[in-house]
């Protein structure tokens, strides 16, 4: 009787800390930590609509970015594309993930988007497919980055577009540069250097 009342109480126990995440932080979050304890245990769609399973950036430094065509932040896609540039050859990569979460400045399609980082910025980072980085349509990833019970150092939710996540080579969420800040700044590329010299 004692094993069976223990058995239940901790059935109990566990219900509850499922509905704590699923009532507090959505579905999604829940989802995230289901699909893994890293960036790179994640599989996403590039902007081509092939699926890509992130795990191919492993030994890569990662620079996250939710971006908009039409942001007064827009412009950063000019300093995305100099650091991509600049340290592609040592391990870096840019990972663009347009979002029309911040006042619909991200309205065009996956083609029109393409057309216009390619053609105003000349982006050659890799770009994915248009996904949601907040609310109750929030794609798994951006759970992942912004929950506390993933990513406690660097949790909180996505307040404006080019938010930026720097990712080790593990797959290890290492700094968070909110959107002001240009990813160009010290900060940023001083960042950036250090972990791409942590072999």
């Amino acid at each position: 009787m004692f094993k069976i009342a223990t058995g239940l109480f901790l059935l109990a126990i566990g219900a509850f800390g499922v509905c704590h995440l699923v009532c507090h932080h959505g579905t999604n979050v829940v989802l995230a930590a289901e699909n893994g304890t890293s960036v790179l245990d994640f599989k996403m769609k590039d902007i081509d609509g092939k699926d890509v399973k992130l795990k191919q950036y492993k030994g890569k430094v990662l620079l996250v970015v939710n971006v908009a065509s039409k942001c007064g932040y827009t412009p950063q896609y000019e300093a995305l594309q100099a650091d991509y540039a600049k340290y592609k050859d040592q391990g870096f990569f840019v990972l663009g993930f347009p979002a029309n979460n911040f006042g619909a400045q991200e309205p065009g399609t996956e083609t029109e988007i393409k057309e216009f980082c390619s053609s105003k910025y000349h982006v050659t980072f890799p770009m994915f497919a248009k996904i949601s980085v907040k609310g109750t349509d929030q794609d798994a990833l951006y759970s992942f980055l912004t929950a506390k019970e993933t990513n406690p150092d660097f949790a909180g939710d996505i307040k404006w577009n080019f938010t930026k996540f720097l990712v080790d080579r593990s797959g290890k969420v290492v700094a968070r540069f909110e959107p002001k800040v240009k990813p160009d700044s010290p900060d940023v590329t001083a960042a950036i250097e250090k972990y791409l010299a942590a072999k």
